[in-house]
């Protein structure tokens, strides 16, 4: 139907017959000459309807004359350049014009329920039930056809180190991962579920376990969790195993695998090695385990300093057995007293009851804790902490992940107002060594960090003592305050994992009904092995500078999980219900359980 795209004439198709197709952006009409604006994925070529330059029939500029937006039609005419001081730098094809003679209306538009211009006016909710029109977007299409390019990349790469592409089952049985299954009822199987993958963990082992060596996959994934920008129920990812390896194979794989991608799709050299920061010292340095490393503003321990102070802020948190930190921040003294209480109400929305604070001047500290850094106290505090004339020292005082957890988001919102996290500068990390095990508060016993298939460090570790100081082989990659991925060097020994299961307080029954085919697989010879998996929509989301991973989703759901477009999820028909054997419990009964 057409032989060129919007997107594809330039100076040298001057004088050539040409056939486009598309949808009408705009139109203008400048004295009985219509200009149109015809746009496609490709770009947009401005189509002339000229009844003396560009011979336009009297009919022709009739019909053109009563199109609307986002009509799609089919146009025929002859490239011409545009006349001296018309170019358009700002289009691909802003040197020519398309002077028509002929066109066809192929499909009529209603006036548009959204703007589609870049100036994103909608709300988001009616921009997701009309998504099919908001692809349109030039920003939206480009962002998918950007993410096509960088799954291609990925894929590519990994064929060419040997890797294979297994596609695993989606309908499963639930396993722990750490957040809800969606369970899909059976038909077949009365009063049976499948759960579909939140990744294929157990699979992938089996594989290596069956003698794949490397598996890659682009998989779909689900959880069913409380969303955040960067997390939607369904989502996909870069997920691999491999054999015979120990963690740095495996952390050299995928740093190739994404220096590949992003000098193929946006022609920048990543430098390697990414550095890699054990669990503990990222959340000493940083107060967390993604920590944005495009900056510094690190956090400092000053407990045994401030435990000599007056101060009883600290010394009640010190003797309560928390810890007091702080970040120094270099001319931070040009803040005002607005933005520190800014920087403070930031800190309380992670559990901190102030945020407190210094300047250092010619003349010494001021501010309001100044006074309880007199004399050697103060050298020592401007020793420790490096700070110079000019600066800004925030304390947090506390429970010491609480504090940990505020001055985190203190020195990420410092980051951004200082401007200090600049668009184009990727700062990928790895974090490794995490605790095997965390302490669950609600649950009032202990859980696994990552999995339950996690190696340990070490593999003969009393699980019993010191169980929050048990490392892992886990690690995570990180990229400008953002955890892409996790992977780890996994349990290949059947005693070992059956070990971690009775930790957990499974018993042996237990465990065999859950998990009995992977430890069956591991009594005929597993072989030592590891992997990783990172989210797409997160990697390409910050690859082209995006803040939310919907951008780069062609239909993602609402933060309640919910289509506006489809109206899912909806109602099942009875008839349905009826053959899974399934009763519905009418809200009110559910609200009186």
């Amino acid at each position: 139907m057409r032989s060129h795209t919007c997107g594809e004439l330039h100076r040298e198709n001057q004088g050539q017959r040409v056939t486009l197709c598309g949808w009408v952006s705009s139109a203008r009409n400048h004295g009985g000459i219509l200009f149109v604006d015809l746009r496609d994925r490709y770009g947009v070529t401005q189509i002339t309807f000229d009844p003396e330059a560009g011979g336009t029939p009297p009919e022709i500029l009739e019909q053109a004359s009563r199109l609307g937006n986002e009509d799609v039609i089919r146009v025929q005419g002859r490239v011409a350049l545009r006349a001296e001081g018309q170019n358009n730098p700002n289009r691909c094809t802003g040197e020519i014009e398309v002077f028509a003679d002929q066109l066809e209306l192929l499909s009529k538009s209603e006036p548009s329920p959204i703007d589609l211009s870049e100036k994103n006016e909608t709300s988001i909710e009616t921009r997701l039930r009309y998504r099919y029109l908001d692809l349109r977007r030039p920003s939206l299409l480009q962002g998918l056809a950007f993410r096509s390019k960088f799954c291609h990349a990925l894929r590519e790469h990994l064929l060419g180190q040997d890797f294979i592409e297994v596609e695993t089952p989606i309908l499963t049985r639930t396993t722990p991962e750490g957040a809800r299954d969606y369970l899909v009822p059976s038909r077949i199987h009365s009063n049976k579920f499948y759960a579909l993958p939140q990744s294929p963990q157990i699979f992938k082992q089996l594989l290596m376990v069956g003698g794949v060596d490397r598996y890659f996959q682009i998989a779909r994934c689900f959880r069913d969790e409380d969303l955040r920008a960067d997390r939607q129920p369904e989502f996909t990812q870069l997920d691999l195993e491999m054999s015979f390896v120990e963690e740095e194979d495996v952390l050299q794989v995928v740093e190739a695998a994404v220096v590949h991608a992003f000098k193929r799709c946006l022609g920048i050299d990543l430098k390697t090695p990414f550095p890699r920061l054990r669990h503990e010292e990222a959340m000493e340095r940083f107060g967390n385990d993604k920590p944005d490393l495009r900056f510094g503003l690190e956090l400092v321990d000053l407990s045994a300093l401030v435990a000599r102070t007056e101060f009883k802020v600290f010394t009640s948190a010190l003797e309560a057995g928390g810890c007091v930190k702080a970040i120094p921040v270099p001319e931070g003294a040009d803040l005002s007293r607005k933005e520190i209480q800014g920087l403070e109400e930031v800190a309380k929305e992670y559990g901190a009851r102030g945020l407190a604070w210094c300047k250092l001047g010619d003349e010494g500290l001021s501010g309001p804790v100044a006074k309880f850094f007199a004399g050697d106290l103060q050298e020592e505090l401007i020793e420790r902490t490096g700070l110079k004339p000019g600066g800004l020292l925030l304390f947090g005082a506390g429970d010491r992940t609480m504090v940990l957890r505020s001055l985190a988001e203190v020195r990420n919102a410092l980051g951004k107002k200082l401007g200090l996290t600049p668009e184009g500068e990727f700062a990928f990390a790895w974090v490794t060594h995490f605790p095997l095990f965390e302490w669950n508060e609600e649950k009032q016993r202990f859980e696994f960090s990552h999995h339950p298939f996690t190696a340990p460090e070490d593999w003969d570790v009393d699980f019993s003592k010191d169980t929050e100081k048990v490392a892992s082989r886990a690690y995570d990659l990180v990229l400008n305050g953002w955890e892409l991925g996790s992977g780890s060097i996994r349990i290949h020994r059947q005693d070992v994992q059956q070990r971690i299961f009775e930790f957990l307080g499974m018993s042996p029954e237990e465990a065999q009904e859950k998990f009995g085919f992977l430890l069956n697989a591991f009594r005929y010879g597993a072989p030592p092995h590891g992997g990783f998996a990172f989210g797409i929509d997160r990697i390409v989301t910050l690859a082209l500078g995006l803040d939310s991973i919907r951008d780069v989703i062609a239909f993602p759901k609402t933060a309640s999980a919910a289509c506006l477009m489809t109206d899912a999820p909806s109602p099942a028909d009875p008839a349905q219900l009826e053959e899974l054997k399934i009763r519905l419990i009418p809200k009110k009964e559910e609200a009186q359980a």
